[in-house]
């Protein structure tokens, strides 16, 4: 076993394919930080906000005041480094840490893609992205060798991120697998109604046929489209799927750059020789990098460049705990669209529809003084938003106020919530006990008891 692992790291393929994913990454996050300034969003969600919510173990994760700006500019000008090739290995260390630093501010953020393209860059640590057709190949390259060299990776790279691609298509498709989505269309009744103003589709929208179409479509997608790019007879095809696919779901839902990642990322399946030609197209506008692009050759010479590193060990580490991380929601009893225990990070992606109501009570534990608080004065629409529908929102905002109001001069302070939410058009019901007092609740990885059952079921995975 130990003798066939090694052999299989020692196998080796073409770099132009993950030259391509490097530069169009680079790119994609790049224009997707400019374009999160231009819109005003790091005033908005970063520091116009008095309280922002913290991923469990990351509460030492916040905003940097004017500062925040700063970050965004180190994390675009080392998008821009990773696209170029320049000091790769630094420039995508440092994309990594300051991209998930803004990730982790403020968990009312949080979307899977943001996820995926923190474990991405994160995996892309371990990866020679770097090594061809890129300024660090230029400035290092000396000899004809040394660019055949270049050339060259370990097939394991590429694999590696199909693998990464594949988990999170599959997995999503894994969780549409549920009596909600596949016999009620649900959220999808609720959403795509709403769209009815978009040009030529919107009157569509509003059929019932159409709800279970996009639905079943949807689910069957997510989980054929990696075999599919995977086998060559298909791939042309598939990846024809993978653009109109993440194209409509950009139209229909304000997912950001979400889908031309994946449509670039898609590209990965392909041969060597579809890469070269993309690189011969950006060769035009980088004549400097003309002597990149040499000769094929047989690389058996260099068979034993990466043999015994650690990297292939790690990002193999990595891949499995992608793998296995998003089982942990069978660890918690209770329906986990509804309790939302092992929901994140787990490549559940736009499958439900949640709101909530919300009204705290402050007891002053020595006096017996009680009033209510306007979530207003503390959160942003937004946050109100996201925080009356999530157990842990719900208590991260009790344990706030214990503090807040304790510092005015309440003693002994006691925070009830009267919370009711409605999942997928159900009618709404009680959410929380309103008898616990949350201010002596603590968070933790274990089941939050005081979660009222739901009072509903949804078969599936």
């Amino acid at each position: 076993m130990q003798r066939k692992s090694n052999k299989y790291f020692e196998l080796h393929t073409e770099a132009a394919p993950l030259a391509v994913f490097r530069i169009l990454f680079g790119a994609l996050m790049f224009a997707s930080l400019v374009r999160f300034w231009a819109n005003g969003w790091i005033e908005k969600l970063y520091l116009e906000p008095l309280f922002h919510f913290s991923f469990y173990g990351f509460e030492w994760v916040k905003p940097l005041g004017v500062y925040t700006y700063l970050l965004f500019v180190v994390c675009a000008i080392s998008a821009l480094l990773v696209m170029v090739g320049l000091y790769y290995r630094w420039a995508i260390a440092l994309f990594f840490f300051s991209f998930t630093y803004i990730e982790l501010m403020d968990k009312t953020t949080y979307l899977n893609h943001y996820y995926f393209i923190s474990v991405l860059s994160l995996v892309l640590c371990f990866l020679p992205a770097g090594q061809y057709f890129s300024a660090d190949a230029m400035r290092t390259s000396k000899t004809e060798a040394d660019r055949e060299r270049n050339r060259w990776i370990p097939r394991w790279n590429l694999d590696a991120l199909k693998l990464l691609l594949g988990t999170v298509y599959f997995y999503a498709g894994l969780a549409k697998l549920n009596s909600d989505w596949m016999l009620e269309a649900m959220p999808l009744k609720i959403w795509l109604p709403s769209k009815v103003a978009i040009p030529f589709l919107g009157n569509f929208l509003t059929q019932e046929w159409v709800h279970y179409f996009f639905s079943w479509s949807g689910a069957l997608y997510d989980l054929f489209i990696p075999f599919l790019l995977l086998w060559r007879p298909t791939r042309k095809f598939a990846f024809v799927f993978v653009i109109l696919f993440h194209l409509m779901t950009g139209i229909l839902f304000p997912i950001g750059m979400f889908p031309y990642i994946m449509i670039v990322s898609s590209l990965v399946f392909f041969d060597p020789s579809l890469h070269q030609k993309i690189l011969a197209f950006m060769h035009r506008f980088t004549g400097s990098w003309s002597a990149l692009i040499i000769q094929k050759k047989k690389p058996e010479s260099h068979q034993k460049r990466f043999k015994g590193l650690m990297a292939p060990y790690i990002v193999a580490g990595l891949l499995l705990f992608q793998l296995l991380f998003p089982w942990r929601y069978l660890l918690y009893p209770g329906e986990l669209f509804w309790t939302e225990e092992g929901y994140r990070f787990s490549w559940r992606v736009m499958l439900m529809e949640k709101t909530g109501y919300a009204q705290f009570k402050i007891v002053d534990g020595q006096s017996g003084k009680r009033f209510y608080v306007d979530n207003s004065d503390f959160l942003t629409a937004f946050q109100e938003k996201q925080m009356s529908f999530q157990p842990d929102f719900i208590l991260e905002y009790a344990h706030f106020l214990t503090e807040h109001f304790s510092k005015q001069g309440h003693q002994n302070v006691e925070v009830y919530v009267e919370s009711y939410v409605s999942l997928n058009g159900r009618l709404s019901q009680l959410f929380i006990d309103p008898n616990v007092n949350l201010s002596v609740e603590k968070e933790s990885f274990r089941h939050k008891t005081w979660i009222l059952p739901f009072n509903d079921a949804i078969e599936g995975i």
